[in-house]
């Protein structure tokens, strides 16, 4: 009786030990790679309140929304675009009434400072400007950065002459490498990736209208299992967490 009693109170402590796990720890946070910088400051800035420190996962948009879709374990997402959180919701992988915008950003092009700028030119010269090299940009059918930069080149008519020169990254972040490496005299990055680099300058940055306006929302996951998600998301889009996103060159929504 006693060993039935002992292994029934196993099996109970066994199925409850992944809930305690998720309650000591902070939310665990899939979020674009280039939001990596703004929402570390943003994770401390909530653990010095007195919670948890949230985990955070850094990648293309593209590769989470997938593990996602996969069922990997998650409480939020932060896409770089509407598509894959639409993705997602098409899944009805959210959770009802989270979804909302948290930040906007820029679309440029970054070179080495030996490099001409980009400023005045449109249609065949950006385009054999741009040619003139291999052209670094993240993976423009899947991920969000690439999709915005296909759709500027697209409008300003560069995009013919551009495209068999591209190298394909998996992420912005993996782009502006290749241009900080030398493997690429331009990239295409948003501005706030720009910014951290010392080795590189901004050659030109692409107009409004020229590409679907750049969006990042934030959602609760429906298989969130952390009881601080909603307040840390909250916290995000509040006053606080938008002058921190503000602070890495984000814009609002």
């Amino acid at each position: 009786m006693r060993l039935r009693l002992l292994s029934a109170l196993l099996v109970l402590l066994s199925l409850l030990a992944p809930s305690a796990w998720a309650q000591q720890r902070g939310p665990l946070v899939l979020a674009a790679a280039s939001m990596q910088e703004a929402l570390s400051a943003a994770a401390d800035a909530w653990e010095r309140k007195g919670h948890a420190r949230p985990v955070l996962s850094f990648a293309a948009s593209s590769a989470l929304a997938r593990q996602v879709a996969a069922g990997a374990p998650a409480d939020l997402f932060i896409s770089a675009d509407q598509e894959w959180m639409d993705d997602l919701a098409r899944r009805d992988l959210l959770a009802p009434g989270t979804r909302a915008n948290l930040v906007g950003n820029r679309l440029v092009v970054v070179a080495g400072p030996e490099e001409r700028s980009l400023a005045k030119l449109r249609g065949t010269a950006l385009g054999q400007q741009l040619a003139a090299g291999p052209l670094a940009m993240a993976d423009p059918d899947a991920v969000p950065s690439g999709r915005y930069g296909k759709a500027a080149l697209e409008r300003l008519g560069a995009w013919p002459i551009v495209a068999p020169r591209i190298v394909r990254a998996e992420s912005v972040r993996a782009a502006l490498a290749l241009v900080e490496r030398g493997a690429a005299p331009y990239g295409i990055v948003y501005l706030t990736d720009a910014r951290l680099s010392p080795k590189l300058r901004i050659a030109g940055i692409f107009p409004h209208g020229s590409h679907p306006p750049i969006v990042y929302p934030i959602a609760r996951l429906k298989s969130a299992r952390n009881d601080k998600a909603e307040m840390f998301r909250k916290f995000l889009i509040s006053a606080q967490g938008q002058q921190i996103m503000g602070r890495y060159g984000f814009t609002a929504p």
